[in-house]
């Protein structure tokens, strides 16, 4: 599955201690992410694996013994239901220790942290600045619906249960980890849908979590890769509209004009800030 996932089209891979892996094999498992670490070709792709959770008895030795063991090759560790920033202050802690008795540079792995509880939630903002090491912020749907006691049939898509409520269940939820994400300068990324069959569904899924500014969301199968790819990339409108903004922009500043238009439309401070955007997303992609 490791070699499968990376093969495959998606911008990130990452392998996981946590759901994954039943509680009898977790400990031989870190073994397997050692060797996927230091065998496998992520062609380019920043290296990351899951830990467990820090209520568990699993966290410290995920971090101990594949750190230590292939830590040189280790870009950064994913920690699920965090709660409060203190979660990872201690995710934090541990990593600075074996770094320097491994000889790590300082700092060199980095954490991202899952936001899939109500504490969680209601702690985002101190979780996104809890430490210079966190790169990204991730959704869990799943795990956050259970926490909120939310009736929920499908992880990620719409069900029965959306019907009864007016709006999607997962806004405020979400653009509250957006919010957090991005006023600590983190990327934003949205979970899964669970049926990877519904196509429909991950679409839809997609578009929301797009609209509302995540970067990228998880897939769990090879299937979903090519629309999560196609929904998270600028499409050639978007990027020729940009391309024109930005041009505009440029000659009215030469031109010595303040005000300008772009095929009717006028254009001030925020449509450069959202063309440029949509530029960098462009530079960015692999």
């Amino acid at each position: 599955m490791a070699e499968k996932a990376l093969a495959s089209a998606a911008d990130a891979v990452f392998l996981d201690l946590e759901d994954a892996v039943v509680p009898e094999e977790k400990a031989g498992a870190r073994s397997k992410i050692v060797h996927a670490l230091r065998e496998l070709d992520w062609r380019g792709r920043p290296t990351l694996y899951r830990a467990n959770a820090l209520d568990t008895p699993y966290f410290y030795r995920d971090l101990v013994e594949i750190v230590e063991e292939a830590g040189d090759e280790l870009d950064a560790v994913m920690i699920p239901k965090v709660q409060r920033p203190e979660d990872l202050n201690v995710a934090a802690t541990l990593l600075s220790q074996i770094e320097m008795a491994v000889g790590l540079e300082a700092g060199k792995v980095a954490l991202e942290a899952q936001i899939e509880s109500a504490g969680g939630l209601a702690n985002v903002n101190d979780i996104a600045r809890a430490t210079e090491r966190l790169t990204a912020l991730h959704f869990g749907p799943g795990d956050f619906a259970a926490s909120l006691r939310m009736s929920l049939r499908s992880i990620g898509a719409m069900d029965e249960w959306d019907e009864a409520y007016p709006g999607h269940r997962f806004h405020y939820a979400m653009q509250r980890i957006v919010v957090a994400a991005r006023s600590a300068g983190l990327r934003a990324v949205d979970g899964p849908v669970a049926d990877y069959r519904d196509e429909e569904g991950l679409r839809q899924s997609c578009l929301l979590a797009r609209s509302l500014g995540f970067d990228g969301k998880w897939c769990i199968h090879p299937a979903q890769i090519g629309a999560v790819n196609e929904v998270f990339s600028p499409t050639e409108e978007e990027i020729e509209w940009a391309k024109k903004v930005v041009a505009a922009y440029e000659e009215a500043g030469a031109a010595g004009r303040g005000a300008i238009s772009v095929e009717g439309q006028m254009i001030d401070a925020a449509s450069i800030k959202m063309a440029h955007t949509t530029l960098d997303q462009v530079s960015e992609t692999p």
